[in-house]
């Protein structure tokens, strides 16, 4: 009994703080959910939050925005990860080292300092209308605005998937190729055949993890654009902290927290079943 218990306390801090900073404060969000917390002390309503949501014409818009952003940058930034992973991992290259850790490097840099940075690069006076030759107040165009978001989240993020990519690379056996070359096949039909299936688990790995990161996208929306011009980059991680922390209603901030929860569970579902399948 003492043997089969021993585990156990060797794994109770951890338990406890689990249960303290992670179970608790779930439960607790859920049980939120379920109140109104306008008035003090909170009441019971199970509908006050869960049925304002179907109906809120700004959740819809930042569910909207979020998507766009998913659906537009995601796809982009794997698929340059895919072919960066492919050059990395090539023998040709030199200082493949050094070459890895710089495109990973943007990972490591403080939300805050990239974002100052990418809000004066795309400053009306700043280097992309100087190199572009265009006079654009980019952080203040709807459109602007969200381009200067995916631009920043692909930058961040290319690198990081790249390397994950580029461990699948790795894991990939050389004789494959070194037959499909003696079968005549071209890079391009080996990158096809060969590269690209086997890297499917990999691969959805990443794109698995990049949409539940993107719904839950609050970052760069906050500090470069604050959300807008008006709501143009509000994502759902805006939403929820405006309602959260802004306007003090907590339940509502919770109920959202669960919404996006539940969508990232129905997407990771969708691409588990389009994309996990064995051939």
């Amino acid at each position: 009994m003492k043997r089969s218990a021993t585990p156990y306390l060797f794994l109770s801090p951890y338990l406890a703080v689990f249960a303290l900073f992670w179970a608790w404060p779930i439960l607790e969000s859920l049980l939120l959910s379920f109140q109104n917390t306008r008035v003090f002390p909170p009441v019971w309503n199970l509908s006050v939050n869960w049925g304002r949501i179907l109906g809120d014409a700004a959740f819809w818009d930042a569910l909207r925005n979020t998507v766009l952003i998913l659906v537009i940058q995601v796809p982009i930034m794997l698929a340059l990860a895919t072919v960066l992973a492919v050059a990395l991992n090539s023998q040709l290259l030199r200082a493949r080292g050094f070459f890895r850790f710089a495109f990973f490097a943007p990972v490591v840099v403080g939300a805050v300092a990239y974002s100052a940075v990418f809000r004066l690069l795309f400053n009306q006076n700043g280097a992309v209308n100087a190199a572009l030759g265009l006079d654009l107040n980019w952080i203040f165009d709807p459109v602007g605005a969200m381009a200067v978001i995916i631009t920043t989240l692909t930058w961040r993020w290319t690198g990081y998937n790249a390397i994950i990519i580029l461990a699948g690379l790795q894991s990939i056996p050389k004789d494959i190729y070194e037959a499909a070359e003696i079968d005549g096949a071209s890079p391009w039909q080996q990158f096809w055949r060969i590269t690209v299936p086997s890297l499917r688990p990999v691969l959805l790995f990443c794109l698995v993890l990049s949409i539940i990161g993107t719904l839950q996208l609050f970052t760069e929306p906050w500090l470069i654009t604050n959300g807008g011009p008006g709501t143009a980059t509000t994502t759902l991680g805006v939403y929820l902290y405006r309602q959260g922390f802004q306007n003090i209603n907590f339940g509502y901030a919770s109920t959202i927290a669960y919404a996006i929860t539940l969508l990232a569970l129905v997407f990771s579902i969708i691409q588990l079943r389009l994309f996990g399948r064995e051939s």
